[in-house]
């Protein structure tokens, strides 16, 4: 168990590093561009014949409320690199995204933050072909700056009097919070249960929770609205972030275009600079 002090400098430390590392990570991604693209293309498992026309026109990408702010600037550079287009973003959690889909709500790509939300889309033959994990992410502790409640643990978090807030155990943060609580043998009645990762983190960033279970990328995000606290039981529960061309697109070769982009090394560093790991 670390010191207050202890991880407030790790804390301070990951902080510096990510600040450091956000100026080149943009940078790559213009520098990168060219010579990712190629290499996506090659790596796509949608459709081989992907990039064989110029992407112009609008891609509608459904995504995990936890990519908002990567793929927002994926988004950006794409607009960048194929004048003409645009990307609009639904960003919400994956089972609701994945319910809309099946649904009829007109989407051309879906990024999902579990597996298991992505097969209710694969499931009712609305994707065409393969999805492919591009990132996989961990969760972290939020707590309030300063952590003044000195929560160091996953079990400190079932402390009595302590206003704990989780996401809905169908959304994959949820999903995963619960897996990681289930396999330290602990039972956690939280305050609530928020319907994304961005809603619970947002109880602990207004101070109307003490702490909340969310995804490390979301944390550091945050910046120095709350503090981040890891907890090893969070290795059990990693989830695996799957993205795919859905069937009735209408602008499917854009949309392969900007799943080449996500998948290439210049989208790759995007990602793990905001702290995804790679698949």
């Amino acid at each position: 168990m670390t010191t207050r002090s202890a991880r407030r400098t790790h804390r301070t430390r990951r902080t510096l590093r990510l600040a450091g590392g956000s100026a080149a990570v943009l940078l790559a991604v213009s520098a990168c561009s060219s010579s990712g693209d190629s290499s996506a293309k090659s790596a796509s498992s949608s459709d081989p014949s992907s990039g064989s026309s110029k992407p112009s026109g609008t891609v509608t990408v459904f995504a995990a409320a936890s990519l908002k702010e990567s793929f927002t600037t994926l988004g950006k550079e794409f607009e960048k690199q194929h004048p003409g287009t645009k990307v609009t973003f639904s960003f919400g959690g994956s089972d609701s995204l994945a319910a809309s889909i099946t649904g009829g709500a007109p989407a051309d790509v879906f990024a999902s933050a579990s597996p298991k939300t992505m097969k209710i889309v694969t499931d009712a033959k609305d994707a065409a072909g393969t999805p492919a994990t591009f990132v996989r992410n961990q969760l972290e502790i939020a707590t309030l700056p300063g952590n003044p409640d000195k929560i160091a643990s996953l079990k400190d978090l079932t402390r009595s009097g302590l206003k704990v807030v989780l996401c809905d155990k169908e959304v994959p943060c949820g999903a995963a919070a619960q897996k990681a609580l289930d396999a330290s043998g602990l039972k956690l009645t939280p305050a609530s249960y928020e319907q994304d990762v961005k809603s619970a983190l947002t109880k602990v960033e207004l101070k109307e929770a003490d702490a909340s279970v969310v995804y490390r990328t979301d944390v550091n995000a945050a910046g120095d609205k709350v503090e981040g606290v890891e907890f090893p039981e969070s290795a059990k529960a990693v989830n695996d972030y799957p993205i795919v061309l859905l069937k009735d697109s209408q602008n499917a070769d854009t949309a392969k275009a900007f799943i080449e982009l996500v998948r290439s090394a210049a989208g790759q560093r995007v990602l793990t600079g905001a702290g995804f790991l790679k698949p």
